[in-house]
């Protein structure tokens, strides 16, 4: 480690509620590897802090005043050149997850449920700020219960999976099952760097960010259907 110390991920808060905004500036501006750089009370002020200030990492609230949560990191991914744009954290309830699909197809890396624990907060933030998807089990089954009811004609086109290798298909099928890297290498009884290898071909051969757009591209091509007892094993 340099004299400098660790390079500290910046991080920018989005949510209407002060108190909320303040806990969670709290907890991560007490690790070591985190910096809060910036809080904002509505999707417009995020927008304009996040031009501003350009943070690694936002984490922003569903639904706010003035402009809510997707439409604002809409606004930020959008208006960001790829090796600048911040990854985005958002924060969902159980009542909310309606807006989960839309997020995720916004460009969002992973979502938080507003009653997390202090660990539970920087582990997502550290998991997402270090270029991993973050799915709860429980936000991956409401995930799977949404985009059965959605029509599939209003999806747009997904990439051809006919890049992809046997393998990759496979691992990807997993991916979008939820399941972890150690999860996956277990099901193919490989080692884990093997899986972490196959998920960044994956990626790469369909221009994807991480994890959660291989979730939607799963479902949008229809390598994975939705069905009884989802999410799950085959």
């Amino acid at each position: 480690m340099s004299a400098a110390g660790p390079v500290r991920t910046r991080c920018l808060i989005a949510d209407d509620q002060a108190m909320v905004r303040e806990g969670f500036a709290a907890v991560l501006a007490a690790q070591r590897d985190l910096q809060v750089v910036g809080q904002a009370a509505d999707g417009a002020e995020a927008v304009s802090l996040a031009r501003e200030l350009s943070p690694d990492l936002v984490l922003m609230d569903v639904r706010m005043p003035v402009m809510d949560g997707l439409r604002a990191t809409r606004e930020i991914l959008r208006g960001s050149v790829e090796q600048e744009r911040p990854r985005v954290l958002m924060l969902t309830t159980f009542d909310l997850d309606d807006y989960v699909y839309e997020a995720l197809r916004a460009g969002a890396s992973g979502f938080l449920l507003k009653d997390a624990t202090a660990a539970e907060l920087v582990h997502a933030v550290q998991v997402v700020a270090a270029g991993e998807a973050l799915l709860a089990p429980t936000v991956t089954r409401r995930l799977i219960a949404d985009f059965a009811r959605l029509p599939r004609q209003d999806t747009p086109p997904a990439p051809a999976l006919d890049v992809l290798t046997r393998r990759e298909t496979e691992v990807l099928r997993l991916i979008a099952r939820g399941l972890s890297n150690a999860e996956i290498s277990d099901d193919l009884v490989i080692a884990e760097q093997t899986t972490k290898t196959y998920v960044g071909r994956i990626l790469a051969k369909l221009g994807l960010r991480d994890r959660a757009q291989a979730v939607v591209v799963a479902y949008e091509s229809g390598l994975v259907t939705p069905g009884p007892g989802w999410p799950g094993r085959a």
